[in-house]
């Protein structure tokens, strides 16, 4: 394995650990920023350090549309691109795969799609995806292809898009090869069927990946039933390598999936609610367009090492984002951010302190008393 993955504490199936890669250590529960076209939206890659990200995830999609995968390797790939130091995990494609369904067609050798940008057709096979992600982007984590179905699938639309994604698996698998500074990560899938998510995670094992991902996932099963399928799947895949769910999610996504043994995450959430006025905090979401904020001058949370988060007052972001002002979306973005890391923080020092069921408790308590 080229990344070494330390386990540091467990509780119950909680587990706090470091994934050590060629750019540094990834401390486990991990949140990852998304910065879907080479930037993590309306922040600078400073900004995003300084929340405590120590990953960021690309997307393959989007970069092999713009700026294109052979321009980005001319310029140095993906870090340099953007000016990020730290590692960078790249998804596969797939999951556009299931969104861009109406303008993409999925065959054994390939996915064939049209841009969303120009309509020019373009065509995916599992070693384009790894080209693209590993020799042209530079990713420090590839992912293999993979097909996505939507919520609700049917049991056996369900095994055919599980089976297809085992056979691209080994497809990535034999493109990437061995790398001493590179890793791969398999997809289990099997949408909401637990036989078929054991049988991925088996094959998926066969084959031998650095680190296992649970797919198809928030895809609008909702939050009950995502817990469900996690009551299993992540058992049933190595406990010594890391386990990654994908496109998740909501801060309670976050602590329940950590709580069934999940160790990394992605999600445009933060992001995309900033700029939309909505700040995440310990007492839940906050809707600074709401008028109850227009004359409140507490910060987000004072507490916080976060500029955007203790340095303003909620009366004047509720001001910047009523009157449309960019510093408005860029404040609560990064303060968004912030927020996942001190959540991720807080969970990685309440298991290796044996508190994480009081964590989780808390924390359940303190949403519910607000609403």
């Amino acid at each position: 394995m080229p990344f070494p993955y330390q386990i540091t504490a467990v509780e119950g199936r909680a587990r706090a650990g470091v994934l050590k890669t060629a750019r540094g250590e990834i401390r486990t529960p991990a949140f990852m920023p998304v910065g879907t076209a080479a930037t993590v939206k309306a922040l600078t890659v400073d900004q995003v350090a300084a929340t405590g990200a120590d990953i960021i995830l690309g997307n393959t999609y989007h970069l092999m549309l713009r700026p294109g995968p052979e321009r980005m390797e001319r310029l140095g790939g993906l870090h340099q691109f953007m000016g990020w130091d730290k590692p960078i995990l790249t998804d596969s494609g797939g999951f556009q795969v299931m969104s861009l369904a109406g303008i993409s067609k999925v065959k054994e050798e390939a996915v064939t799609f049209a841009s969303h940008i120009d309509g020019s057709k373009h065509v995916l096979t599992p070693e384009r995806s790894i080209e693209i992600q590993a020799d042209r982007i530079g990713a420090d984590i590839s992912m293999q292809l993979d097909q996505c179905v939507a919520y609700p699938a049917d049991r056996d639309a369900a095994r055919k898009a599980m089976e297809l994604s085992i056979r691209w698996g080994a497809r990535s698998k034999a493109r990437f090869g061995e790398r001493e500074t590179q890793a791969l990560f398999g997809i289990q899938q099997g949408s909401t069927f637990e036989d078929l998510r054991r049988q991925s995670s088996e094959q998926l094992q066969e084959i031998g990946f650095d680190g296992y991902a649970i797919g198809g996932l928030a895809v609008g099963e909702g939050h009950q039933a995502m817990c469900e399928v996690l009551d299993y799947a992540p058992e049933f895949l190595p406990a010594d390598r890391p386990r990654y769910l994908m496109g998740v999610g909501k801060p309670v996504d976050l602590v329940e999936a950590v709580w069934r043994g999940v160790d990394m995450f992605d999600c445009v959430l933060p992001t995309r609610a900033g700029r939309h006025g909505q700040a995440w905090t310990w007492d839940g979401p906050l809707n600074l367009k709401n008028a109850r904020f227009a004359e409140d001058q507490d910060p987000l949370d004072e507490t916080s090492r976060c500029p955007a988060s203790s340095g303003y007052s909620k009366a004047y972001l509720h001001h910047l984002i009523r009157a449309d002002e960019i510093l408005g979306k860029v404040l609560l973005s990064w303060h968004n951010i912030a927020f996942y890391q001190a959540l991720t923080a807080a969970m990685r020092a309440a298991i290796s302190e044996g508190r994480f069921e009081r964590f989780r408790r808390d924390f359940h308590a303190r949403h519910a008393s607000n609403g």
